[in-house]
């Protein structure tokens, strides 16, 4: 199991990576935002290419910030059962979830958008705005993003199935409302 964890850790260190990369894009996107309302609406000046570059940063912050997000327990849980139940449940309905549902979903989405990413490079796609940017790039986000989130998936099954196993603390960070 120290070997998974080891492979565990690497795959959360990139994620890390990926998920310091989404934080800079909320920071360019807003300073992009700003720059072209205040060149918009002062100067009469616009550009195809500053409004779609603010789409792909977006799609960056969601694509790659999803994985960083799952690793650092932050994502969104509707479930009126997890919060209460015991620590040792709560492994378990994420270890199922993860398996049944995460992992497929996310192996299948990289699977579907690397056909969509390699056709728009071999096209050298471009966007059909005057001015616009070439699209392949923000294509290759997609599996990159979907395959970041299949291996934080894997992850963090490996931390659920070491916590049941002993070997390893873990807290669910799952905060129950008040009172």
């Amino acid at each position: 199991m120290q070997g998974l964890l080891s492979i565990s850790r690497v795959i959360d260190a990139i994620n890390g990576v990926f998920g310091r990369v989404a934080d800079w894009c909320v920071l360019l996107a807003c300073l992009i935002s700003a720059g072209n309302a205040f060149s918009r609406y002062l100067l009469n000046l616009s550009s195809n290419s500053m409004l779609e570059i603010q789409w792909y940063l977006f799609g960056v912050m969601v694509l790659l910030g999803a994985s960083y997000t799952l690793k650092a327990n932050e994502h969104v849980r509707v479930d009126l059962v997890y919060g209460s139940v015991s620590d040792r449940a709560r492994l378990w309905i994420d270890a199922v979830g993860i398996t049944i549902f995460l992992l497929p979903v996310t192996i299948y989405m990289t699977y579907l958008s690397w056909p969509f990413f390699t056709t728009s490079l071999r096209q050298w796609e471009q966007s059909q705005n005057a001015g616009g940017l070439l699209v392949w790039p923000i294509k290759l986000v997609l599996p990159l993003g979907f395959a970041l989130l299949t291996i934080q998936g894997i992850s963090e099954l490996i931390k659920r199935i070491a916590a049941l196993r002993g070997e390893l603390q873990f807290d669910s960070k799952y905060e129950k409302p008040l009172q």
